[in-house]
């Protein structure tokens, strides 16, 4: 935005520089005319002429180097605002390509929720509604999890090694019948990995 502002402005001030120029330009042909024509007689209105035309060549000459001077700006500021609108149209690109990838993603992990939400529902409709009760009130204290496997006498919810004595416990008791981690009180998954 601020490189085109600056191209835009070097435009009005080359512009007005040219006009300049022109005016100029245009004001010593007249003279230059009116003396070419023969019209002035008196040597000192001559003389006048010379020096007005005269002047205004210099003025010309110093009105067209900051005619260049602006035009080398703006030709700055041109490629400026070029090279930026490459690379906000090669950002642009990025973004978009991650908006899909993410919109994908998106459409994967809904699609997953759908699949994974059917067969909760299929599987709660076979667990006791005491237990499905247990077990929804253990999600929301444990951020989500409200079983974990007993692997290698370790819960796996908390990562802690369960004692002895409460294995012998767990290894005793109906296969099944709910057992619960001690230390985070989530509901016990046995397997055959469990190192009962």
């Amino acid at each position: 935005m601020a490189a085109q502002t600056e191209e835009s402005d070097c435009s009005r001030e080359q512009t007005k520089a040219e006009q300049d120029v022109d005016q100029v330009r245009q004001r010593a042909t007249r003279d230059q005319q009116r003396l070419d024509s023969g019209a002035v007689t008196s040597p000192k209105d001559l003389e006048n002429l010379q020096r007005e035309i005269a002047s205004l060549a210099k003025r010309q000459g110093d009105l067209e180097d900051v005619v260049l001077e602006v035009m080398e700006r703006r030709e700055s500021a041109q490629e400026r605002v070029a090279e930026l609108t490459e690379r906000v149209g090669a950002v642009q690109g990025k973004i978009d390509d991650a908006t899909a990838r993410r919109d994908a993603a998106v459409e994967d992990l809904d699609g997953e929720t759908a699949s994974v939400t059917k067969e909760r529902e299929v599987i709660a409709g076979s667990v006791p509604d005491d237990l499905l009760k247990l077990y929804d009130k253990l999600r929301q204290q444990q951020g989500g999890v409200g079983a974990a496997k007993l692997y290698q006498r370790s819960c796996q919810g908390c990562r802690q090694e369960l004692a002895i004595t409460e294995l012998s416990e767990i290894r005793s008791t109906a296969p099944d019948t709910v057992v619960r981690c001690e230390n985070c009180r989530r509901i016990l998954v046995r397997t055959a990995d469990s190192g009962l």
